[in-house]
């Protein structure tokens, strides 16, 4: 592999971020990254474990002369984190989102961006439900979808130069339409997120089943619940809210879809309720085959 970008600045230095820095070191993709993070203890830990060449004490130092900016910080702030870092940008600059959430992230981001600097959403789907800059891992975005979402007139050299550098990254990448892409998010990741916050907090309302009982006894379907609900709170917060339509919309189905099951378990309608599982469980298949998880036991994860 080879350099794809001569500097990279990485703002917010969590999971993506930290794993976006280690894959670039793996392939040698840039010639130096820096960080920042808002938090000064964020930075110190960065800087203890080698995360970046540099580590930047401001978004404007940061930023200074990168060839490409990667906003990795939650969506709800992306628009104002935008605003500080347009006056240090240099001309011919890409500015880059790693954000779940493409419209709105565009119409608060899109503003800010210099005349003369490239602005190109990408979202890559990968993640853990661990966060910080200790979390991440070169191979995360191994054989994992990367979205790339270039607003209307977007300079075609660039965004191929994106696509290049996520598949260097180890990422298969697709271009997407904004409001497409909120849509396919709402069903794959932000519905069955709030799902799983939801039937982790029916466990924990449920007082005739202990706390003690709901951990100790968890089996494989709750186990994968609580992780997928261990996920960064202030992230999700955002990413709800600034995907109301389609996640709506999604749950919307999804409660008709659970009233159906509600009546025919009501009453005693075996032969739906097998339909509905078998055309389900082919979907599950499906995600197999395209080589999106492992028939493993335990879904091809570890113990922990």
């Amino acid at each position: 592999m080879s350099v794809v970008y001569g500097r990279v600045a990485l703002i917010g230095l969590g999971l993506i971020a930290s794993s976006m820095f280690w894959g670039i070191r793996r392939g040698t993709l840039a010639g130096e990254v820096t960080g920042y993070a808002r938090s000064a203890e964020t930075r110190e830990t960065a800087r203890q474990i080698g995360l970046c060449d540099e580590v930047c004490d401001t978004l404007a130092d940061a930023v200074r002369d990168a060839d490409l900016v990667v906003l990795c910080v939650p969506v709800g702030v992306m628009g104002a984190v935008a605003e500080q870092i347009a006056p240090h940008l240099k001309p011919g600059a890409v500015v880059s989102d790693v954000g779940s959430v493409k419209r709105q992230v565009i119409e608060a981001v899109g503003p800010h961006i210099p005349e003369g600097v490239h602005f190109i959403p990408t979202h890559p789907i990968a993640g853990t439900e661990h966060s910080g800059p200790t979390s991440g891992f070169a191979e995360l975005f191994d054989n994992r979808w990367c979205l790339i979402v270039p607003p209307p007139g977007a300079d075609e050299a660039e965004v191929a130069r994106m696509e290049q550098f996520w598949r260097a990254l180890g990422s298969m990448t697709d271009r997407m339409e904004p409001d497409h892409h909120d849509l396919v998010l709402a069903v794959t990741s932000h519905a069955p997120h709030l799902i799983a916050y939801t039937m982790v907090g029916v466990a924990d309302d449920l007082r005739r089943v202990t706390d003690s009982e709901v951990i100790k006894y968890s089996a494989a379907g709750f186990r994968d619940f609580t992780r997928i609900a261990a996920s960064d709170p202030t992230m999700w917060r955002d990413v709800f809210l600034s995907n109301k339509e389609a996640t709506l919309e999604v749950l919307g189905r999804f409660t008709e879809e659970l009233f159906a099951l509600q009546r025919a378990i009501r009453q005693g309608d075996g032969e739906h309720l097998h339909a509905y599982f078998t055309r389900t469980r082919a979907i599950r298949r499906g995600i197999i085959e395209a080589g999106q998880d492992t028939n493993e036991p335990n879904f091809g994860r570890g113990k922990a």
